[in-house]
């Protein structure tokens, strides 16, 4: 059987790799994945509720609208990836642990969670949403985020150090101890109306 038929059958994974794997629109839910590598692989669409997965690599992967209903992220890392569309306001919240480098997340919601030292690096995150989120101590390095909204997000001793197009309100989030670099942290200034020469 081959390794795309193998996914829709089994149901548990350890310490395997994925490469190119297909998958597009298709019932991947109450899978679990440990120590797994998924490599150029499209899943596209399909629907990963209740899947979790556990100290796994998502390298080059496209998933793009993947459904996430109560699926679990712990010791997980994305790298090159395409996550465009994707809600997680309801994934399983539990161990929640992941890290994101040189991925495309576009219209993406991350709202309502608790994503504390969550590490984004050379990342592009465009449209996507940031509302009551907790991203204390979380990282956004080398970042895009232009349009994307932050509000009344806690963001204290978060690092923005080297990312741009950001529109962080201080009255609607909380800033303390947040790092942020010269030019791009005259944004904060913006809702004040405040010109700057």
């Amino acid at each position: 059987m081959d390794r795309d038929g193998l996914l829709l059958t089994q149901i548990a994974f350890n310490n395997q790799t994925f490469e190119e794997v297909s998958l597009q629109e298709t019932d991947l839910s109450h899978k679990e994945f440990s120590e797994c590598a998924f490599n150029k692989c499209d899943f596209s669409g399909s629907n990963f509720s209740g899947t979790i997965f556990s100290d796994c690599t998502f390298t080059g992967c496209n998933l793009a609208n993947i459904k996430v209903e109560g699926c679990g992220f712990r010791g997980v890392n994305f790298t090159g990836c395409k996550l465009i569309g994707v809600v997680f306001i309801k994934i399983n919240k539990l161990l929640l642990d992941w890290g994101f480098q040189k991925c495309k997340i576009a219209l993406c919601n991350f709202s309502g969670l608790s994503i504390k030292h969550s590490r984004f690096t050379d990342c592009v995150i465009q449209g996507t949403d940031f509302v009551n989120v907790d991203l204390s101590g979380a990282t956004f390095s080398g970042c895009d985020l232009e349009n994307s909204t932050f509000r009344n997000a806690n963001l204290e001793k978060a690092s923005f150090v080297g990312s741009w197009n950001y529109y962080v309100d201080p009255t609607q989030n909380k800033v303390k101890q947040a790092k942020f670099a010269y030019p791009e942290v005259l944004a904060l200034l913006a809702p004040f109306g405040i010109k700057i020469e």
